[in-house]
């Protein structure tokens, strides 16, 4: 059995930037997805991310934000979403200031 993709959602805002969100469902968990999911939350403009989340093989849960990348402590789906759109909401009031 394959991962078996549970939520996807895009959007595109005035400014060009990009939101993109993937959350795939895994046949089986491990050490680094206990949770039994993968996912790639991003957002940026094409060729520049500014924040990403993800959980790439090998990585386990983690953030990008610019160049940096910090570990990211998985509660749920919606606590993630939450995260990733605080991240985003600060960003763009940073890009308007």
């Amino acid at each position: 059995m394959s991962a078996q993709l549970i939520f996807r959602d895009k959007y595109i805002y005035a400014d060009g930037a990009i939101r993109e969100m993937i959350i795939w469902h895994l046949p089986d968990t491990d050490n680094l997805r206990p949770h039994g999911l993968k996912y790639r939350l991003y957002y940026g403009f094409p060729g520049k991310c500014l924040v990403r989340h993800d959980n790439e093989r090998g990585k386990g849960d983690h953030r990008h934000k610019g160049d940096r990348e910090t570990s990211y402590s998985f509660i749920s789906v919606e606590q993630l979403l939450q995260d990733f759109k605080a991240d985003i909401e600060r960003l763009r009031g940073e890009q308007h200031e």
